[in-house]
């Protein structure tokens, strides 16, 4: 008998409404089509799509048609096509992805590279005719907050880290450690480092994880940490993608500040700039976050900073005049809550009176901890405004050690340099110790090192001293003088077009950076844009 739902068809009705469901079957089995399957198969997205990877089901789905978008970054100086884009919905993605191209073995010449926020300067996140994965895909997924002794958040490697900060300020929390620029993805920084004024004290974002889910170079997903899987753990934090892919991370926070007294000062001798730099960083109940500038033949500049702060001597700083000069800007954070405002300003008052700068170009702000840090965010937009976001970015970021910074600076500052660059020079010390040597990251032997970077921007139609040709010139000289003169310098954001050079970059790290490659990414598959490795070449 029937069912009473069936039986209101009719027989006729109902033996045309069988032959309709096998036909669905069996061009469901056909074609893979959706209805058979809540994860379709690539090829009834794009047509375009490799023929080796059509036979993919995926929650997301990969796309040929913004391969373009895929091979810009930040730089805006490499540009390699990609075969495809893949937009995960789900981490199964990632791993299908990568273990289907490993298991095609070398036959196959797919690389695969993640793509974050696309902040990577010469191209490191671009696959020539490979996959790349927009880890931004993967935004949304819910933060899992911890609010114990140690507290921490759970989340997505392609979140950004303003929505982090936004998120974990509804706890009350924050993130120890930042990047001066928010809106980055938390992969992205984790593959390199992560450093700000604040990494003196708290070490770089690197310093800051408890725990990684991550997609080997194998397919695998694994989740590591101190404990666990530790060699992939440490492998990654700063790997610059090469062992594997960062799905998810766990952050250590602390309990945040609502407000900040932001400072800024000048002085015109480096070896009292650098003096008192050290001495802060060297300090445990000082300031919270210390950075620096360089200022080259740069006229107003006091001007220039009345927008955002009050000068502790109006007057004073009026007459002063900083034309054809070279100058160090000495900038520092004190962190506070309301409840504290006056004892935060004794505090300051006393730790200010140790420092040498030049006293009337002491100027002060206090800010919201949020607007603090989301700080560049507001120059990024004003700069958008002027079409001027978009440009070739040639950065040089370098790690100096601290005996040969007044070598550097000397040559640098006082030869290489002439003017002020179109960007600013940062310029501030961090202390080794808050650095675990575990990691792929590599630092300068000493103590104590500086950041130094030189984020220039060039003008595409120009041919002067902003233009593209001029600033890596530039970036050349400065590389050749730290070779020559031995300085032991190693360039953060690394980039070397030859694996003897990253060989030489690694040191006595290069043996275990082989082994760990060898390890979770045997065929080479993943960040070919690093140009350490190529796929189907032996490893030496």
């Amino acid at each position: 008998m029937l069912p009473p739902t069936y039986s209101k068809l009719g027989k006729d009705n109902l033996i045309v409404f069988l032959r309709f469901l096998i036909a669905m079957f069996f061009s469901c089995i056909i074609n893979g089509n959706n209805l058979c399957s809540n994860q379709p198969f690539v090829s009834s997205t794009d047509s375009n799509i490799p023929l080796s990877l059509r036979a993919l089901r995926l929650d997301g789905y990969l796309s040929s048609g913004n391969t373009e978008a895929a091979a810009k970054d930040f730089g805006n100086m490499h540009h390699h096509l990609p075969s495809a884009v893949l937009h995960p919905k789900s981490v199964s993605d990632i791993s299908s992805t990568i273990k289907h191209i490993f298991e095609m073995g070398t036959e196959s010449e797919l690389t695969v590279a993640a793509k974050g926020h696309g902040h990577s300067l010469q191209g490191q996140a671009q696959a020539c005719r490979g996959i790349v994965i927009n880890m931004e895909s993967l935004q949304g997924a819910e933060m899992h907050f911890y609010n114990g002794e140690q507290p921490y958040v759970d989340v997505s490697a392609g979140e950004l880290w303003i929505n982090i900060l936004h998120e974990s300020l509804k706890h009350g929390l924050a993130p120890k450690s930042w990047t001066d620029y928010l809106h980055l993805t938390v992969g992205g920084t984790l593959s390199n480092a992560g450093i700000s004024g604040q990494t003196f004290r708290h070490g770089p974002q690197i310093n800051n994880v408890y725990q990684l889910e991550v997609v080997t170079g194998k397919g695998e997903v694994v989740s590591c940490s101190d404990t666990q899987n530790a060699d992939l753990f440490y492998a990654v934090l700063g790997g610059l993608g090469q062992f594997g892919i960062i799905t998810r991370a766990r952050i250590s926070l602390e309990p945040a500040p609502r407000m900040v007294k932001w400072i800024r000062m000048l002085y015109s001798d480096f070896s009292i700039f650098t003096k008192d730099q050290e001495y802060l960083i060297s300090s445990e109940d000082a300031f919270d976050y210390v950075e620096g500038f360089v200022i080259i033949n740069r006229t107003g500049i006091l001007n220039n900073w009345r927008s955002s702060f009050n000068p502790n001597s109006p007057l004073q700083a009026s007459k002063f005049k900083s034309d054809g000069k070279t100058l160090f800007c000495l900038e520092i954070a004190k962190y506070f809550n309301l409840d504290d405002t006056d004892t935060v300003k004794q505090k300051v008052d006393v730790l200010l009176s140790k420092l040498s700068y030049i006293r009337s170009t002491l100027f002060l702000s206090d800010v919201s901890y949020i607007d603090f840090l989301d700080r560049v965010h507001i120059s990024e937009l004003k700069l958008r405004e002027k079409g001027l976001w978009e440009v070739p970015h040639p950065w040089l970021n370098l790690l100096v050690p601290k005996s040969r910074i007044q070598d550097f600076a000397e040559v640098v500052f006082g030869n290489v340099l002439t003017d002020s660059i179109n960007g600013p020079i940062l310029i501030y010390p961090v202390n080794k110790t808050k650095w675990n040597d575990r990691t792929s990251m590599v630092t300068p032997e000493e103590d104590v090192f500086y950041l130094v970077a030189f984020l220039s921007s060039a003008m595409p139609s120009s041919t002067g001293t902003d233009s593209l040709a001029h600033m890596l010139t530039q970036n050349q000289r400065i590389l050749e003088f730290c070779r020559t003169a031995a300085l032991g310098v190693k360039q953060y954001l690394p980039y070397y077009s030859s694996q003897e050079a990253w060989q030489t970059h690694f040191g006595p790290q290069w043996s275990a950076f082989i082994q760990r490659k060898s390890t979770y990414d045997p065929l080479a598959i993943l960040a070919p844009g690093q140009q350490i490795f190529q796929k189907g070449i032996a490893f030496s």
